[in-house]
């Protein structure tokens, strides 16, 4: 089985289901946390081996959504995500939703998670394994510190 690189974007087709839609006629706002995650959880199981996949859960810790557009029912969703930094505890993840028909943004998303054991439900620190592949390394400060 070859397993795809992380780093790259992952993308999925969504379609909007009616029980997406709320009281205003467009997407509830809770349906973009969903594809967030669904998402996320698609890409990881692309791109983790069997291994990693027994081993490691993910939990979210924070989400920030931007709605740009609303989303009607007779959109097709194309849910585009790709690894951020990492901390000690933490990997950031970006989120587009699209519209499939034009490219049009219409929800934008920073998530942040945390590994977890399998076994235990408890957050671990993963190896550099995962997290070379996992994410990308933020630029080196250049704020003029410099070391004597």
């Amino acid at each position: 089985m070859s397993i795809m690189s992380a780093r790259e974007p992952f993308e999925m087709s969504i379609p909007v289901q009616p029980s997406d839609i709320d009281g205003l006629g467009h997407v509830n706002n809770v349906v973009y946390v969903r594809w967030v995650q669904d998402v996320a959880v698609a890409h990881w199981r692309a791109a983790a081996t069997p291994e990693q996949q027994a081993n490691i859960a993910w939990v979210v810790v924070r989400h920030e959504i931007d709605y740009k557009h609303a989303t009607k029912l007779a959109d097709e969703i194309v849910a585009r995500t790709w690894v951020g930094a990492a901390t000690a505890h933490t990997f950031e993840r970006h989120t587009e939703i699209l519209r499939a028909r034009d490219g049009r943004l219409l929800a934008k998303a920073r998530t942040l998670w945390c590994p977890i054991d399998m076994r235990t439900g408890r957050p671990i620190s993963v190896g550099d394994d995962i997290r070379q592949h996992f994410s990308v390394q933020p630029p080196p400060d250049r704020g003029g510190a410099s070391s004597a």
